[in-house]
């Protein structure tokens, strides 16, 4: 339901790009045109071949979006994470290697997460558990799920290795909604679910002082010095208001509250002042509802296992009406009609 008055929502934050050209590479041996998928998502065969050049983050979001549609993969990401090479991470990777119990890995991993990519902000947390949750900055985290599915899977993968244990969680959480699937199940081993409100991993209290098998600590000290300078040469997370309104929005969408009010208490922040920092960046509070519910609808209607009730529910309306009067008064069509011609091509194609 978006029109031509909706206003984008600011700079996005850059990566590494392993994510990317690790997909790249996977679209080239199955024959894809590879060149077409790049132009797509506003990439460039340079920036894949010269890994010292960082990416959008956004772009590489949309860029494994176009790729998993082409080969017609809805798990490339957690594919991408079973056979990379963890080196492939730089720095980032042997600063957790050298580390000498996972805990340390962990409270690395967070620190130093945006070298590798800004877009994304580890948190550690412990309580009952030991947690590790990944909070989006300056990037529209509905847009994304294969680009979460690896970090989640890699992560996981890379402290087996480390630990030359198959460390199982207590839970895995994703805000984003799929089925889950035996293959999904099997490799975490443990409680996962979809459309929950944070990205987030729970490993139990007794992995904390774990030992790692490559642990070194004269190298790790020697690391964390590169990694420091590494991190005051990164730019300042940007993290545009409309951008974090937007994400709060999200989670509160099948809730049925996505209302100004709630948003602002989410934020910690009040009405006026939400208003005020929206329109700094030329924003309404409708204009950020609109363009969100725009993009789910659209993913969404191309979602087999999706009636319209259910979409209408997972937008924010309280009946399927109010959303198939929405969306014809913004696209001139019913959702329904959309939702035949998406579920056709589809069937087509596959």
């Amino acid at each position: 339901m978006r029109d031509s008055s909706t206003k984008p929502l600011g700079t996005i934050p850059n990566a590494e790009g392993a994510i990317a050209r690790l997909a790249y590479a996977h679209a080239a041996k199955t024959g894809a045109d590879t060149d077409l998928l790049l132009r797509k998502a506003g990439l460039s065969r340079g920036q894949i071949d010269d890994v010292n050049v960082r990416i959008e983050v956004r772009r590489q979001i949309e860029f494994l979006n176009l790729v998993a549609d082409a080969l017609g993969d809805d798990l490339l990401g957690f594919h991408l994470s079973q056979n990379f090479d963890p080196r492939t991470v730089g720095l980032l990777h042997y600063v957790f290697a050298s580390s000498e119990t996972l805990n340390e890995a962990i409270l690395r991993a967070a620190r130093y997460s945006s070298i590798v990519n800004e877009g994304i902000k580890l948190i550690q947390r412990e309580g009952k558990g030991i947690g590790l949750a990944f909070e989006y900055v300056g990037v529209s985290r509905h847009l994304d799920r294969h680009q979460i599915e690896f970090w989640m899977a890699g992560l996981i993968r890379i402290w087996r290795q480390l630990t030359n244990r198959h460390l199982t969680p207590d839970s895995v959480t994703f805000v984003h909604r799929r089925s889950v699937t035996p293959e999904l199940r099997a490799f975490y081993g443990c409680e996962l679910k979809f459309g929950a409100d944070s990205d987030e991993t729970t490993f139990p209290v007794s992995i904390r002082d774990m030992p790692l098998v490559s642990g070194d600590p004269h190298l790790n000290k020697l690391l964390i010095k590169y990694c420091e300078e590494a991190l005051a040469h990164r730019t300042t997370n940007r993290n545009p208001f409309g951008i974090r309104v937007e994400n709060a929005i999200a989670v509160l969408l099948p809730h049925g509250k996505p209302q100004i009010s709630e948003v602002a208490r989410k934020l910690g922040t009040s009405e006026r002042t939400l208003a005020r920092r929206l329109a700094s960046e030329d924003l309404t509070f409708k204009d950020v509802l609109r363009t969100l519910r725009s993009d789910l609808a659209k993913r969404h209607l191309a979602d087999r296992d999706l009636s319209i009730s259910q979409i209408a529910w997972l937008l924010g309306y309280s009946e399927s009406s109010a959303f198939s009067t929405a969306y014809k008064r913004t696209t001139g069509t019913s959702p329904g009609k959309v939702q035949r011609r998406m579920r056709t091509k589809l069937a087509n194609t596959g």
